[in-house]
């Protein structure tokens, strides 16, 4: 069997490892929402991930309402993003663009006063970060059939402008409560049209932007991202696993380069206790590279990929605190606790401060 050290064919991209960065959220971009210089020695760091997946990049300034962080819908932005992939590729490493709407989880002080986008005219639970400090979500409105597409639209040049600037590939942000997971699960997708009520209907979004990016891309440059286990950010679905199941067939149709899988750990302590995983069901429906994450460790991780589990993990908090991630799990070495302060500051400090082993 195949260890996590070993290395993968993903799509049109070979890789040295099983030992992914995960897509992290740092806010060290400008209020513009452009990469910055120190973003691109933090990823050039990570280089020796068999495949970096850069932070949530917004398509397009309505989808994007977190501060600090980056989009790439402007020629200034392709700019910025362009010296970060040159420096990972001059490192000798490998990066997609995760693609990112929020959709009802923008905040309207982001955008000028106007209201977030969703599949239905909901809210989200909780407080939106802003630039102001946390506010309270307002209720989104429900998208019309013509802006969804224009919304794929969005997704589509985005994967252009992605292109680009040099990455090489995108992943399609279908996870953790934003606005392709607010369409996919019943507790926020409330329509009664041909983008709601049943599981085709609901997956219809999620293909329909798949199909839209690979067209630019290819499908062998393309990943998607999903979390079927649990609530996320209010959202969430009474039946997950047909749902995510048949959302995995059909990316299985489209031969997509990977699909990764949140799959928190089996105490629930991260995750929904309440229901048995849903990744085992996805492997079965899925024919590709199928790719896990939440709260590996190395020991969960190698036995996941030597017994079929899956085929490689992406690892967060990890890479975020370790640059030299695979070489430390190849030598079983102690990790660099992350510090939380640190997460979402616009500094150097918690961002490409962490030592290697050889520092």
């Amino acid at each position: 069997m195949p260890s996590l050290f070993d290395p993968i064919r993903i799509g049109a991209l070979k890789a040295p490892n099983r030992i992914f960065m995960a897509p992290l959220t740092r806010a060290r971009g400008t209020r513009d929402h452009l990469p910055t210089p120190i973003m691109a020695e933090y990823y050039a760091q990570r280089a020796s991930a068999g495949l970096i997946i850069s932070e949530a990049t917004g398509i397009s300034s309505e989808g994007l309402g977190w501060p600090f962080a980056t989009g790439i819908w402007s020629d200034a932005q392709v700019a910025g993003w362009s010296v970060v992939t040159d420096a990972v590729h001059a490192a000798g490493g490998r990066i997609f663009c995760q693609l990112w709407h929020m959709g009802r989880v923008v905040h309207p002080s982001l955008r000028g006063g106007a209201l977030p986008v969703s599949s239905s005219p909901t809210t989200a639970p909780g407080l939106a970060h802003t630039y102001d400090g946390k506010q309270p979500h307002v209720q989104a409105r429900a998208l019309t059939l013509d802006e969804i597409g224009r919304v794929i639209d969005d997704y589509r040049q985005a994967a252009r402008n992605a292109l680009r600037a040099g990455f090489d590939g995108v992943q399609i942000h279908a996870a953790n409560g934003y606005l392709i997971d607010q369409f996919l699960r019943a507790s926020a997708n409330l329509r009664t049209d041909a983008y709601g009520g049943s599981i085709p209907n609901r997956i219809r979004l999620l293909r329909e932007v798949c199909v839209a990016v690979a067209d630019i891309v290819g499908p062998d440059r393309l990943a998607v991202r999903l979390s079927p286990n649990g609530e996320s950010q209010g959202v969430n679905d009474p039946e997950p696993e047909p749902l995510f199941v048949a959302a995995a067939e059909a990316l299985s149709a489209l031969a997509i380069a990977f699909l990764e899988v949140r799959e928190p750990p089996p105490d629930g302590t991260r995750g929904r206790p309440d229901h048995p995983p849903i990744a085992p069901a996805i492997r079965a429906a899925f024919q590709g590279v199928l790719v896990l994450n939440s709260d590996f460790g190395r020991d969960r991780a190698i036995a996941a990929v030597s017994s079929g589990q899956a085929d490689a993990i992406t690892f967060g908090r990890a890479f975020l605190a370790n640059p030299d991630l695979p070489e430390r799990l190849l030598r079983n070495a102690a990790l660099n606790p992350d510090v939380i302060e640190t997460w979402y500051s616009q500094g150097n400090a918690g961002y490409i401060d962490y030592p290697t082993i050889a520092e």
